[in-house]
């Protein structure tokens, strides 16, 4: 909106407390969504009161009969709606685990079984699960279709308190308590909450660091804290009067583009809330829920309502839908709530899967229609019919004189007239016989043509919509009194039965995933441990919308004993094959199929303590085992030495006989007698050759030696000429 649309300075102030988006939806954009979609939803509404008046024999069921007449209308689809609430509800209300939540996956299994546990709870104690369900299976009965709501209950409360300053100190003698918590940790997540905040935090500390420190309060101070009161999800039926669908989603919620919500409230209830602004520019007096033509007030409300401003009664519009805010195209999830021409909140969607929460459950289908219908409207027609068999029959009795006795009036004289009447002995006039003269009138006989029709009413109505009545009902005469005629008869009515509470399941499902989503996002790991008493298991970001590897389908008491017996006859035909983890397991799912939770955890972390004989038994066992796997080592090496020992012998033969061979051939080639003769030639050769060399070194030492003398011989000349 653009400053030129301002119109006064208190539109402005409005505009200011509201998100600065480029493309802000205005108020008159909104309402003629509700206008547009008004037509189709009053159509609508004029059907299921229509239905309603027809169940109850109120309004336009009633009869207008003349004076005198019966106006009695018989509550046939009241009667089989009576027998429809038992059976639909029981399902539901017959266990305590609404839900059984399975993985697909086995990384999802711990997820999937804590997933369980945190709907389970949240459906038994933070709802009214006995109202809920009666509410839920009535409405789906009477009007053919319930309008769920989700949503979260948050409520906390700031006080002032005194807090404790705590010092850590590095201390190794407090490394054995962090490790007892550890311990109990294990054992009983829950009871670690329960430890005081200080303790919890050194704890937290020394699993992050490795170092024992020991929590000391200094002092006390007095600090503001914040209580939650509230903080859990919930789910209301809504008035099917004042929902308003976008009429183009042909049947599916998820593709509607809006839903518009009405509900009454107070300036009080509000200003409480505490998500709503511009409350002080509301005008209580001309949006009173009496005013408010497009606002249904609840039955005994209507004409009730406060004088003060605080209380008094207002109707609060809720837009629930799509919007391109940001005017690139692309339209993104928001709410809007106003009270007559004030806005008075506009947000984004809070809800982590962006989708409207909103569920739609169809009690009979209709096809692309997200409206469904119930068994009244198949048997209009038959309680019509059978309404004006059953006051033809009532006035056919209702105006016979019944029980009246009539008297010829010459039968008795005055005298005899009176003890008649007192009903004592009395003489009558002889010329007449009393048998004529006394009268009994009688309620006259009914027609067996209405007892007939009447009969094929009840049998038509009992066939249109699968419910057998108690006396005679849906039998086995049309497909022949035998067992397949009787297993036919009963499988239809079962099959009814079973597929509109498949749609009543459908819907709980639907739910229970906007739980999930929601759960996943507001609930603190604090408060999943303390309902769960399990370690937190967070599922992943992109399973937020619900949309993820978990199957959700509602668990019945039958269904749960049906699978711990195939358990059970599991366990007994595997017999002492199994491992002692295979069956810690698969005792573990009978003991929580048979609401046993307590045992269950025992048995999943049952761990035997070993017997010490057996122990010793044991490692004498595999003592043994190494001795005999080292003497078979032994005999395995000396087998292989041995085979070493006897190839080589092998080959030293191979070479033996392959040198006699060579012999024997170069025997009788004449190779060897050859070679002989060259070996004696050559050691001739070289014998000649030595004695040659040995004359040459003698000549040469003779020659040497004369030398020597010659020169001594001269020197022995020199010495003598000199002396």
């Amino acid at each position: 909106m653009t400053n030129e649309e301002l119109v006064s300075p208190q539109a402005e102030v409005l505009l200011k407390a509201l998100p600065d988006w480029p493309n802000r939806p205005k108020l008159p954009e909104l309402k003629e969504d509700l206008t547009a979609a008004s037509s189709i939803h009053n159509a609508q509404k004029t059907k299921i009161a229509t239905w309603l008046d027809n169940l109850n024999v109120e309004g336009s069921a009633k009869v207008n009969t003349p004076k005198g007449s019966s106006s009695v209308v018989p509550k046939l689809i009241r009667k089989q709606a009576e027998w429809r609430y038992g059976a639909l509800s029981e399902p539901f209300l017959s266990t305590s685990d609404l839900f059984n939540v399975k993985p697909v996956t086995w990384e999802d299994r711990e997820a999937a079984m804590q997933n369980q546990l945190l709907l389970n709870y949240q459906f038994n104690h933070a709802i009214n699960k006995q109202k809920f369900i009666d509410e839920y299976v009535r409405t789906a009965v009477d009007e053919g279709t319930v309008i769920l709501r989700t949503g979260w209950d948050y409520h906390e409360e700031v006080t002032r308190e005194a807090v404790p300053v705590v010092e850590f100190t590095p201390d190794e003698m407090f490394r054995d308590v962090l490790d007892q918590i550890t311990l109990a940790k294990e054992e009983n997540p829950g009871s670690f909450f329960e430890l005081d905040d200080e303790l919890r935090e050194a704890h937290d500390m020394y699993m992050s660091t490795g170092t024992p420190y020991r929590p000391d309060i200094v002092r006390y101070e007095e600090q503001e804290t914040v209580k939650v009161l509230k903080n859990k999800p919930t789910v209301q039926i809504c008035d099917h009067r004042n929902v308003l669908i976008d009429p183009t989603c042909l049947g599916d919620i998820d593709r509607a583009n809006f839903v518009i919500y009405s509900f009454e409230s107070s300036l009080a209830e509000l200003q409480k809330d505490g998500r709503y602004v511009n409350l002080e520019y509301l005008n209580v007096d001309n949006n009173s829920i009496l005013g408010a033509p497009d606002f249904s007030s609840p039955t005994g409300a209507a004409n009730f309502q406060f004088n003060d401003k605080p209380r008094k009664k207002i109707a609060v519009y809720e837009y629930w839908g799509f919007w391109d805010k940001e005017g690139d195209g692309v339209l993104k999830p928001i709410v809007v709530t106003w009270v007559g021409d004030t806005i008075i909140r506009m947000e984004d969607n809070p809800y982590p899967d962006g989708k409207l929460p909103f569920v739609v459950v169809q009690y009979l289908p209709v096809r692309k229609e997200i409206y469904g219908e119930p068994d009244g409207s198949l048997l209009e027609d038959n309680q019509k019919i059978n309404g004006a068999l059953v006051r033809g029959m009532i006035d056919i009795m209702g105006k016979s004189a019944n029980a009246q006795t009539g008297v010829r009036k010459d039968f008795l004289d005055a005298t005899n007239f009176h003890r008649f009447e007192r009903g004592l002995d009395y003489r009558f006039n002889p010329n007449v016989d009393p048998s004529q003269a006394v009268y009994m009138h009688k309620f006259a006989e009914i027609p067996q043509s209405a007892l007939t029709l009447q009969q094929l009413m009840n049998m038509e109505a009992e066939s249109l919509t699968g419910v057998k009545a108690y006396s005679q009902g849906i039998a086995s005469g049309s497909l022949g009194d035998v067992a397949a005629g009787i297993r036919g008869a009963l499988d239809a009515a079962s099959k009814r039965e079973l597929g509109i509470l498949r749609r009543l399941s459908h819907g709980l499902v639907q739910v229970a995933r906007k739980f999930i989503a929601m759960n996943a996002d507001f609930l603190g790991e604090e408060e999943v441990v303390r309902v769960t008493n399990e370690e937190f298991v967070r599922i992943k970001r992109d399973d937020l919308a619900g949309e993820f590897d978990l199957e959700l389908g509602i668990s019945t008491a039958e269904e749960d004993n049906n699978k711990a017996q195939e358990l059970a006859f599991m366990m007994q035909t595997l017999g002492n094959s199994m491992g002692q983890e295979l069956t810690q397991m698969i005792m573990g799912d009978i003991a929580r199929l048979r609401k046993m939770p307590d045992l269950a955890h025992k048995i999943e972390t049952y761990k035997p303590e070993p017997d010490p004989v057996q122990q010793m038994m044991q490692q004498l066992e595999m003592k043994k085992m190494e001795l005999e796997v080292a003497e078979l080592q032994a005999k395995i090496n000396k087998l292989q030495t041995a085979a070493q020992l006897d190839m080589a012998k092998v080959q030293d033969l191979g070479a033996t006989v392959d040198q006699k061979s060579l012999d024997f051939v170069e025997q009788e080639t004449g190779v060897k007698q050859e070679r002989d003769l060259q070996k004696q030639g050559e050691q001739a050769r070289a014998q000649a050759q030595t004695k040659v060399i040995d004359h040459q070194l003698k000549m040469e030492q003779l020659q040497a030696k004369g030398a020597i003398d010659y020169m001594n011989n001269k020197a022995k000349e020199n010495r003598q000429s000199k002396s």
